[in-house]
């Protein structure tokens, strides 16, 4: 599968995979920042944005749309960033393909598998009565029971195309089958021992001292940051902060 790609920029690689729900948009403040110096490349991971869908959105699966997207664009090695199921995503393909990644930056996620309700909020989003006369104030409170909060009711409602034809432009009955596999995380085998970096937001509690053991078993270059002030979207609720951990991470690789 080759995904969609928003590029900028000349320089050494910067791939970067955004979490469910998202799309390679939620990214563009960094890429901004970024573009001077790196060719930076935001992926629609599948399933989302522009990219195609597929059924099958197992960690492997996801890596090898990224591992063929950057060769379909020329790209041998990269720095790759990845935040949530992304970061899983990228772990999978250093993993499976470590030659194609000269450093990992994985942002709030931890190679285990996670219970965080997502299953409520795929159905909650597929039982919004799709209406020409539905409006994004009643597919918000629709959501409101599966996601207290506004801001994430608003991240989610970027996929909704509001009109006469009112459609989710994501793949949202393969995203809600495939829950327990986002959430999860099957066993692979192998090491990456080049540079890695696990961000993960002071105010999170997906990246734990816990999960040290299980990062450093398979990522033995990890090393660990904490960035203040933020939560679980680290690169949303602090974008000075996570910029300058990631450009730090990036300057002795030009």
């Amino acid at each position: 599968m080759i995904l969609n790609t928003i590029q900028s920029g000349e320089g050494p690689p910067v791939v970067l995979l955004h979490g469910l729900f998202g799309s390679a948009r939620n990214f563009g403040a960094i890429q901004r920042a970024l573009a001077p110096r790196f060719r930076v490349i935001a992926l629609d991971m599948r399933n989302h944005g522009d990219s195609p869908h597929g059924a099958d959105m197992r960690y492997p699966a996801q890596a090898s749309d990224v591992r063929d997207t950057l060769h379909s664009i020329g790209v041998e090695h990269a720095a790759v960033i990845g935040h949530s199921m992304g970061g899983k995503a990228a772990m999978a393909l250093a993993l499976t393909t470590p030659g194609l990644v000269n450093r990992l930056l994985v942002s709030d996620i931890a190679p285990v598998p996670y219970q965080h309700h997502n299953t409520g909020v795929a159905e909650a989003m597929l039982a919004i009565p799709l209406t020409a006369s539905l409006t994004r104030q009643q597919a918000a409170a629709a959501l409101e029971a599966a996601v207290p909060r506004p801001d994430v009711r608003a991240f989610l409602l970027q996929n909704l195309r509001f009109g006469a034809s009112p459609r989710w432009r994501i793949g949202l009955e393969e995203i809600a089958a495939a829950i327990a596999d986002l959430e999860g995380w099957a066993a692979i085998p192998g090491t990456y021992e080049g540079p890695s970096l696990f961000l993960s937001g002071a105010n999170s509690d997906y990246l734990l001292p816990e999960h040290r053991p299980a990062i450093k078993a398979q990522f033995p270059a990890a090393r660990f940051v904490a960035v203040k002030n933020a939560g679980h979207w680290v690169h949303a609720d602090n974008p000075a902060g996570f910029l300058a951990v990631l450009e730090a991470f990036l300057r002795n690789w030009r």
